[in-house]
């Protein structure tokens, strides 16, 4: 693989994050960092937080999405 190769994957990947990111940010606003389902765990100083209903719900997006675009 050449170096001008790898600059594009490396490009093409910020990009991917770059938009992950806004979607995250945009979820956020919208109240779905707080799902049902969502695992809070508080102990004193510690904090422990597992986004199941978050993790559930963009899983199910993706599913359909891929289906979409994908399908032959």
């Amino acid at each position: 693989m050449s170096l001008e190769g790898l600059g594009k994957i490396l490009i093409g990947g910020a990009v991917v994050l770059l938009v992950l990111g806004g979607i995250f940010m945009l979820l956020g606003r919208f109240g779905l960092d707080r799902l049902p389902g969502d695992i809070v765990l508080q102990r004193g100083s510690f904090t422990f937080y597992a986004p199941i209903g978050l993790m559930i719900l963009v899983s199910i997006v993706l599913t359909i999405l891929l289906n979409v675009f994908f399908r032959r």
